[in-house]
């Protein structure tokens, strides 16, 4: 099988296609035969990052190849998408039991990839918050593929108000399509604040997060991009912060993932929930995949298909 590794850290530029064995199931295991990928943000941090090279993670959708000793509610064939923390940039997967769901008649693989992972996080992050009615929200990297599904959910859920928070003014007139009341950019004013902030950033921005918050308001950090915050400002708005993490909510909490899943897709099935795919690229252009998200100039979610 082909699969995408990287030689070193640095820039798109170090990715590149090996053949490899197909890798077998584990106990617990479900061997996945991809049809598409979703490219992250973290894997694209983690290129960049350096260190030893890795594996890539992210989210895969396609078909059930083979199965691990202990999977009975799955069958070779069923269509699926799942987390996947191996290698997920190839032509097969092997994913935890834990992290397949099972993608439903006339959705499409790349609808999966750009639906399910993302408006879960976006759910989890949106209920992390405590929602009350009439809050308002600001949410960061609102065109991104998650920013994109909560800046929906805050709506369809009757947030007050929603601000959505981008890199450029180019990304305006998209997020406002998506659903967002206003747009604001990260270099300039914030506007009046807000009840919640969903940031999905994290680094230097978590700071302009926490004053942007009301008195009482609350800041969901669900990012891989690390940050500090001064508790000072914390304790002059009487504000909290959220760590928010859907992994741990795939393990510890099997069934309410469950829950937020069908929920999910009946949204979409219902047209109140519309996944938003950038573009497509076949698994051996991964660098432009990566390119794109790197300069943020994605509007939603960045695929790669087999």
């Amino acid at each position: 099988m082909r699969r995408v590794r990287y030689t070193s850290n640095g820039g798109p530029e170090v990715l590149f296609v090996e053949d490899a064995p197909v890798p077998q199931p584990g106990a617990g295991e479900v061997l996945v035969r991809t049809e598409a990928i979703g490219v992250t943000l973290p894997a694209v941090r983690k290129v960049r990052a350096g260190g030893e090279p890795g594996p890539l993670g992210g989210e895969v959708a396609g078909t059930v190849a083979a199965l691990g000793d202990g999977v009975t509610d799955l069958a070779v064939g069923d269509r699926v998408t799942a987390l996947c923390f191996p290698h997920a940039y190839a032509e097969y997967a092997v994913v935890g039991h834990a992290m397949v769901s099972r993608v439903p008649d006339g959705a499409s693989a790349v609808d999966a990839v750009a639906l399910v992972r993302s408006g879960l996080v976006a759910r989890g992050a949106f209920e992390a918050s405590r929602p009350r009615p009439d809050d308002t929200f600001l949410i960061t990297a609102a065109a991104s593929a998650v920013g994109t599904l909560a800046v929906q959910y805050a709506k369809a859920h009757d947030a007050a108000r929603v601000v959505a928070a981008v890199s450029s003014a180019e990304k305006a007139d998209f997020v406002r399509a998506v659903g967002a009341d206003d747009v604001v950019l990260y270099d300039n004013s914030w506007g009046a604040p807000v009840d919640v902030v969903l940031d999905g950033v994290g680094g230097d921005l978590l700071g302009s997060a926490v004053c942007a918050l009301a008195s009482g308001g609350r800041l969901v950090a669900f990012s891989s991009g690390g940050g500090t915050i001064e508790a000072y400002e914390l304790l002059t708005r009487s504000a909290s912060v959220i760590g928010f993490q859907m992994a741990a909510i795939a393990r510890g909490n099997p069934q309410l993932y469950a829950r937020w899943r069908d929920e999910l897709w009946q949204l979409h099935h219902d047209g109140d929930l519309r996944a938003h795919v950038h573009a497509q690229f076949p698994l051996a252009e991964a660098a432009a995949a990566h390119e794109i998200i790197e300069s943020r100039r994605n509007l939603g979610k960045v695929v790669l298909t087999c």
